[in-house]
């Protein structure tokens, strides 16, 4: 007989999806439109989830990448420093999105979600001027 841990439920992310963060409309809209949705199932350490995301920001920052909910996220991290946190993804059906979804350790509660455009930045259309 299988143990809850070996399959755990898949909580309802789209009803979790409140207003946490500007991404988190967006990534509700992505799931009613077919969007996968993948939760890790293990918590990582404070630091390697923070650092990750501070680290996806700049970088998006740099390059010139769309994103929603980002920088919110990081903010809202910094409030969960020493506790360890779960991640997951929703993955738009049509690719054009990808949400990171942070949870507490247990996945239990949406901290936050981020989205990033699938874009290469450097690849503007021509005319565009930004």
């Amino acid at each position: 007989m299988a143990t809850e841990d070996e399959h755990p439920r898949q909580p309802d992310v789209s009803a979790m999806l409140k207003d946490q963060t500007s991404a988190c409309k967006a990534a509700r809209e992505a799931i009613a439109a077919g969007a996968e949705v993948v939760i890790l199932p293990r918590a990582a350490p404070y630091w390697m989830v923070a650092g990750i995301t501070a680290s996806r920001l700049r970088h998006s920052f740099r390059i010139g990448l769309t994103t929603l909910g980002l920088d919110e996220t990081v903010a809202i991290l910094r409030q969960h420093r020493d506790k360890p946190l779960r991640t997951g993804n929703v993955i738009a059906a049509d690719r054009s999105w990808f949400y990171t979804l942070y949870f507490d350790a247990t996945g239990t509660e949406l901290l936050a979600c981020s989205g990033v455009k699938n874009e290469d930045p450097r690849r503007k259309p021509a005319g565009s001027s930004t």
